[in-house]
């Protein structure tokens, strides 16, 4: 049985690590190689780092932070933000980011995900989804932090960028971000068994019950949390203990 495996997310503003609820009303959680380095001292399996900010200037520094980054933890992290073009990607998998994660412009020019699969291998891409349930029950994905509504389905979509070569697919619930109210698990389940690559839960996560169950009926590959985190609710550590003892195989 593979580990499942537990994934904090760092949103990256300025160099500092930023939280909110939806992506707004973001406030200071601490510096992002720091935070970064407690997390991998604590037993998290891996680290996401997103840049938030939107200016040429802020890529340069983000791309300064991955290399600090790089020389202080010792475990996979990917980074993600503003990525459009394989170079792009390159330049930040140069500076020590062992993945990256596309989302706004692989859905304008879904080419992107082929290019960067063929020029360094799926294991290298992450797809990310940012997604809004509609009035009919319906997923749609949303770009730019959630403000554009977009025709892609969910599932759809999800099902292409697995066939233009995404190594994994990161889907983040717009309606439960930062609520910590659970994730939506029968959506995940239906997106898991679509798919043949892993699924990373996103947006919802509030305790050791809701992660249990996005990894129990929802099938998710991994979770990745935030608040929890961030405001100390609970740690990496002893959250990996509680989901041992529910017969849930993690990496002690």
């Amino acid at each position: 049985m593979v580990a499942k495996r537990i994934i904090p997310c760092l949103d990256v503003k300025d160099g500092r690590t930023v939280k909110g609820v939806r992506f707004t009303g973001l406030t200071d959680v601490g510096d992002a190689v720091e935070l970064g380095r407690f997390y991998a001292l604590n037993g998290a399996d891996e680290l996401v780092y997103l840049d938030i900010s939107a200016s040429g200037e802020e890529r340069t520094t983000f791309t300064r932070l991955v290399e600090r980054i790089a020389d202080g933890i010792n475990i996979p992290f990917t980074v993600g933000g503003g990525i459009a073009t394989p170079d792009d990607a390159a330049r930040l998998l140069d500076a020590g980011a062992d993945k990256i994660t596309v989302n706004s412009a692989a859905i304008r020019t879904p080419e992107l995900i082929d290019h960067i699969a063929r020029r360094y291998g799926s294991q290298f891409i992450v797809v990310a989804i940012d997604a809004r349930r509609n009035e009919q029950g319906t997923w749609y994905a949303v770009t730019h932090g959630g403000t554009r509504a977009t025709d892609r389905e969910l599932l759809a979509w999800a099902t292409e960028a697995e066939e233009r070569g995404a190594g994994e697919i990161l889907f983040t619930s717009m309606d439960h971000d930062g609520t910590r109210g659970g994730y939506p698990c029968a959506t995940y389940a239906r997106l898991s068994e679509r798919l043949h690559i892993p699924v990373i839960a996103s947006g919802g996560a509030g305790n050791t019950d809701d992660i249990a169950e996005v990894f129990t009926i929802g099938g998710a590959d991994a979770a990745l949390a935030a608040s929890i985190f961030h405001y100390n609710d609970t740690t990496i550590a002893s959250l990996k203990r509680q989901l041992h003892a529910r017969g849930i195989e993690v990496r002690i």
